[in-house]
């Protein structure tokens, strides 16, 4: 079976359905292949940050989320080693939420045409055919498009399929979860990191009831190779924290079984990657962790996503909506000019997008560094002199504006 769409976009995480309500708000349709079952909610929840709700003003979709999550008044780093503050930043004059994924995902989908996600949709390959890419999907079917984007994570297939390397390992891991405090957790909206002995972790409310945390660290060759069981994971963990507040392990007891999200090997993609490798090629490009894994320590791996999507749906809306009423001269399809439009579109993204996604990963993978350093000289610097400037970049970084629709 074939299925001919005007746009396919592959993964319905945060990049994927930000780009497909974007052109939505433009009057232009698309279909959003998921390979899951239903939304993906890995990781429970993500910072949003100054750009991020610049961009969910844009799609419309700001104002719901806003009233369901704690406005974080102030950032409050500590040292592990030091038994000490070693610097504290006010957002006063800056919104930043720590947003559950599930609201986020669920709020972009719910603004969606019924039909828009197409879940159980694995894509096994694509293929040229002329002016379009035809995708195969595991079950057969096959889908005909004149713009194909791949929103689909770290291990992209479209990413591979426009010749980047597979995002590399930084040597570190990370755990994720949240706590479930039933009767309230009492803290204040604060974003709390504690750092030391190669340990970098922290947390900060959702809401009255719910905590995100994380935990990143080296990890050994046994815990690399943990099964996920909640009571081992929880065991580690708190291992690991054995340095941290009491408050940090009051939140690890908080967290039901449910609430773990397993080891995961932190990638990055390589910077010099981005500045060669082909973010668009024709009628095909790539958006969010597909576009530019990174760590997690500026926060802002959903923040980009949700730039991407809204910059390339606005690119890519300039080019569709030019072609249509076009799309006939005497009796033939002009493919040829529409495929240029789209071509032009998205090396317009692409154009936008490369330095952007070079300086965030970045930023992030030095930031990860320095502050995870078990080295004495790092540690000392870190500690006495850097911690305010490191706490710092993560406004600078979150003062980007992707613009409107």
């Amino acid at each position: 079976m074939e299925i001919v769409e005007q746009v396919v976009i592959i993964g319905a995480g945060i990049a994927g359905l930000t780009t497909s309500l974007g052109l939505h708000r433009f009057g232009i349709p698309s279909l959003v292949l998921e390979s899951s079952e239903r939304l993906r909610v890995t990781g429970f929840a993500l910072t949003t940050w100054d750009n991020a709700w610049k961009a969910l003003d844009a799609l419309g979709i700001s104002d719901s989320l806003r009233q369901q999550h704690a406005d974080i008044q102030r950032l409050v780093v500590t040292s592990t080693v030091l038994k000490q503050q070693t610097s504290e930043m006010s957002f006063e004059g800056h919104e930043i939420r720590c947003v559950r994924r599930s609201l986020l995902l669920e709020a972009l989908a719910a603004e969606l045409p019924n039909g828009t996600i197409r879940y159980s949709s694995k894509v096994v390959s694509i293929e040229d055919s002329g002016y379009f890419k035809k995708v195969h999907l595991s079950d057969g079917t096959t889908i005909k498009t004149k713009v194909l984007i791949g929103c689909d994570g770290v291990n992209s297939v479209v990413a591979n399929w426009l010749g980047f390397k597979k995002p590399v390992s930084t040597g570190r891991s990370a755990f994720r979860g949240y706590a479930d405090f039933k009767t309230g957790h009492g803290f204040k909206p604060e974003f709390r990191q504690f750092m030391g002995k190669g340990v970098r972790s922290g947390f900060l409310p959702c809401d009255d009831y719910h905590v995100y945390w994380f935990l990143t660290w080296f990890p050994t060759s046994q815990e690399e190779e943990l099964e996920e069981n909640p009571v081992k994971i929880k065991q580690i963990v708190l291992n690991e924290l054995n340095d941290a507040p009491d408050d940090m392990k009051t939140v690890i007891e908080n967290t039901p079984p449910d609430g773990f999200v397993s080891s995961q090997p932190l990638k990055y993609r390589h910077p010099c990657d981005l500045l060669w490798g082909n973010i668009s090629k024709g009628n095909v490009c790539i958006a969010g962790d597909a576009l530019h894994p990174m760590t997690p320590d500026i926060g802002q791996g959903g923040c980009a996503a949700l730039e991407d999507g809204v910059v390339l749906s606005r690119c890519l809306a300039e080019a569709l909506l030019k072609s249509a009423g076009k799309e006939f001269k005497n009796g033939a399809f002009e493919e040829d000019d529409d495929y240029k439009r789209i071509e032009l579109a998205l090396n317009k993204y692409a154009k936008e997008r490369r330095w952007r996604s070079f300086d965030l990963i970045t930023t992030s993978y030095m930031v990860g560094f320095i502050q995870q350093s078990n080295g004495k000289i790092i540690s000392f610097f870190r500690d006495k002199l850097l911690s305010a400037f490191l706490s710092a970049l993560l406004l600078t970084k979150a003062g980007f504006d992707c613009g409107k629709l």
